[in-house]
């Protein structure tokens, strides 16, 4: 059976994305190295972060707020003004890094595309996500463009019918797999799971065992060779 639709994440998938959070967060643990040590940091961080998601959702906004939360939490009354200013350079560096492409992912695209319809499903921050695909300069590359919220197997149920395109005929591909992988299964889809290093934890989920729907790949550039075997 042939695949009729690809869908793919952005972050992390087609260009570089967790070593500039990464960025940030060493900066924060530097800064707040007088109040407590880096594992402490990273654990309230880590805290702030999955509390507020439901509060400011994914991306870069999100996580300068929940810095500042931790600063607050860390230092207490003894926070300086000069923190905060820094945490904010810190989130506004984040949403000014310029897009680097991870490696062969135009060559990719282009293979992909003649293969089947490409649709762009990622989440985080609307404005910042359309900036960084259009510094990518693949927009051009896709059918459709799907900013999301979060990544649920209703997601991929509605952007799957919205393309016309039968789950079982539909694959998804990305670097998590709580948000790319086992919603599109749940979905009826197909998954690859693509993994990336400094992946963030709250991203991680088993991998599914039993079904033929789902493949772990090394690489992007793996996935044309893997949809081609589908059909």
């Amino acid at each position: 059976m042939p695949i009729d639709l690809i869908c793919l994440d952005a972050d992390d998938t087609l260009w570089h994305n967790m070593r500039h959070f990464q960025a940030a967060q060493d900066a924060l643990q530097s800064m707040l190295r007088p109040f407590a040590d880096a594992a402490i940091t990273r654990a309230t961080l880590d805290a702030c972060e999955a509390r507020n998601l439901r509060l400011y959702g994914y991306g870069a906004k999100g996580f300068t707020l929940s810095m500042i939360e931790t600063a607050t939490q860390l230092a207490g009354d003894t926070l300086p003004t000069r923190m905060v200013v820094d945490i904010l350079d810190a989130g506004r560096a984040l949403l000014a890094h310029p897009v680097a492409l991870l490696d062969g992912v135009e060559a990719t695209l282009d293979r992909l595309a003649d293969m089947a319809r490409l649709v762009l499903v990622t989440k985080g921050d609307l404005m910042h996500q359309e900036a960084k695909l259009a510094a990518s300069g693949l927009g051009d590359r896709f059918a459709g463009i799907e900013i999301v919220s979060d990544k649920t197997a209703a997601t991929f149920r509605r952007v799957f019918a919205a393309h016309g395109v039968a789950a079982a005929r539909a694959a998804m591909a990305g670097d998590s797999m709580r948000s790319d992988v086992l919603p599109a299964l749940e979905a009826g889809g197909w998954a690859a799971y693509i993994p990336q290093e400094g992946a963030w934890a709250h991203e991680a989920a088993a991998e599914p065992v039993g079904t033929p729907r789902y493949a772990r790949l090394e690489r992007l550039a793996d996935l044309p060779d893997w949809i081609a075997a589908i059909a």
